[in-house]
């Protein structure tokens, strides 16, 4: 009886690297240009202006333009929409500027609590609680 013979294994090429593709999607993503559009105007606005939609998105804007409108029914910071549509600052800020042009939506600033209270209601609370 004679031995098995052993057999030489092929070596074995790697695949080819495949394209990186977002999640989700099987597509590359839009450059940022695109996006903003050719004038890349902004309206003066911060991280903590914010944002709220007039109404539901018509079938006329653009997707990202669409994204906003419908985080925004109720209101959001510049610095939450970005975060939300993984979107730098600056590309938000001129979609934004589009978007209050066309009155989609409105910016306002945020509510400022001041830092020490009123002398007068501190003083009216402590003469309330006196009485009782």
């Amino acid at each position: 009886m004679t031995p098995p013979q052993r057999q030489r294994r092929q070596p074995v090429e790697p695949p080819p690297p495949q394209p990186v593709q977002e999640e989700g999607e099987g597509r590359q993503p839009e450059r940022l240009y695109v996006i903003t559009g050719p004038d890349g105007e902004r309206a003066p606005m911060d991280l903590v202006t914010l944002i709220v939609a007039h109404a539901d998105p018509p079938s006329s804007v653009t997707p990202e333009q669409a994204a906003v409108l419908r985080l925004c029914a109720n209101p959001l910071s510049v610095a939450e929409v970005s975060a939300y549509l993984q979107l730098p600052f600056s590309v938000v800020t001129v979609l934004l500027t589009e978007m209050l042009a066309t009155e989609l939506v409105h910016a306002r600033a945020p509510i400022v609590r001041q830092k020490i209270p009123d002398r007068s209601l501190l003083e009216a609370v402590m003469h309330g609680l006196q009485r009782l």
